[in-house]
């Protein structure tokens, strides 16, 4: 039920070229445009399901956006290995014998104290999208 409902979310969303089309200022009009083709990415495509899934859930074929695709990756990385960001920080001060990367925040350290989760992540996606995306 909650998958369909993501399903057809992404879908409704798809429709609109404000949600898949870049911001760009038009000197000529001096307004912003959200016009353009959409890329492939929000396009549906059909993909043929492996044969162990086939089986399981007796379907050949299923719809979807590629980047829905991208997004359970993303998704699941974000998740499963996203949390872990503040161990590998962790670590890495231990190693140094320091308490904090900074003092910028009195008594919760510096801006890397606070985002390093995000820091990880920010350089998987880096990552994903330059070599899956592109």
């Amino acid at each position: 039920m909650e998958s369909e409902l993501v399903k057809e979310l992404a879908y409704l969303l798809s429709q609109f070229q404000y949600f898949v089309c870049p911001v760009e200022f038009n000197s000529e009009t001096n307004r912003f445009t959200v016009e353009c083709e959409p890329s492939d990415l929000f396009v549906m495509q059909e993909y043929t399901l492996p044969a162990a899934l086939q089986n399981t859930l007796r379907w050949k074929t299923v719809n979807l956006y590629p980047f829905q695709i991208h997004s359970v990756f993303l998704s699941s990385f974000a998740s499963l290995i996203g949390p872990f960001g503040g161990f590998f920080a962790s670590g890495f001060k231990r190693a140094f014998k320091i308490k904090d990367f900074a003092d910028t925040i009195p008594g919760h350290g510096g801006i890397m104290d606070r985002f390093d989760c995000q820091y990880l992540m920010a350089t998987f996606t880096h990552v994903y999208i330059a070599s899956f995306v592109r």
